[in-house]
């Protein structure tokens, strides 16, 4: 495997990650602990650095800011403007 592509995988592995438990976080602290919630702007933050696709789904799954049209509608924009971006550096990189 292209070694560029080892470090891209692992960094979407790891950025992934840290947003799920971010975003974890941020749901048991809306109950628990409101004072030391995740500020909205550091969650889309994380999907803007590649989580995007995580932050969405765990959003889905544990019902966390499913009614903002902020995080409802922006982290699919985010993804979509992501994945073209990828797209397109793929393929300038063509021979």
């Amino acid at each position: 495997m292209n070694p560029v592509l080892k470090i891209a995988l692992a960094y979407f592995a790891v950025i992934s990650l840290v947003t799920v438990i971010v975003t974890v976080y941020d749901k048991i602290a809306a109950k628990k602990r409101p004072r030391h919630r995740v500020p909205e702007n550091t969650l889309l933050l994380l999907a803007v650095l590649g989580g995007g696709p995580a932050e969405y789904l765990t959003m889905q799954l544990i019902r966390h800011k499913t009614k903002h049209k902020k995080f409802m509608v922006g982290l699919p924009v985010i993804i979509l403007l992501e994945a073209a971006a990828a797209g397109l550096l793929y393929l300038r990189t063509l021979p």
